[in-house]
């Protein structure tokens, strides 16, 4: 699946908002779209260039990486704790080589924020892309309703 394909994918589950910037997509919750600019995090991104960090070799022809935001459940379950050590570039060390592709990993500088990744995902990740994407969807929504319910009080 092309990045272009996954962007539609992600674009389908309801209250979604796709925004664009220096050629990354991140996908938002806000199905009014009327979220101020410091409530505007995204449940996912694809990010289609080494702008921020070169591990993942994104500078080949056709590499994209998925990043996805989960619970803490799901991703303790999934990697154990979060990491915390960082070599000299920022980039948090897991063990994980995050230039592999289609393996579903910690992200490189996210994963303490309990975000994953997966460098040109296919055939080996997608089945567990789409829930993966599905829940933090729901995750989004859980915490959009929860604002807009506090918010209301």
């Amino acid at each position: 699946m092309n990045a272009q394909e996954m962007t539609q994918h992600i674009k389908s589950f309801a209250g979604t908002r796709v925004m664009e910037a220096y050629g990354d997509t991140f996908f938002l919750y806000d199905p009014d779209g009327d979220l101020p600019p410091e409530r505007r995090l995204p449940f996912a991104t694809i990010v289609t260039d080494d702008n921020y960090e070169r591990v993942s070799e994104l500078s080949e022809p056709g590499a994209y990486r998925l990043n996805i935001g989960l619970t803490k459940a799901t991703y303790t379950a999934m990697f154990g704790a979060v990491p915390t050590e960082r070599d000299d570039q920022g980039v948090l060390e897991t063990g994980f080589d995050y230039a592999e592709r289609d393996r579903v990993m910690p992200h490189p500088v996210y994963a303490s924020q309990h975000w994953v990744c997966v460098v040109s995902p296919g055939e080996a990740t997608l089945d567990a892309v789409r829930p993966l994407l599905a829940e933090a969807h729901e995750f989004a929504a859980r915490k959009h309703a929860n604002h807009a319910r506090r918010t209301a009080s």
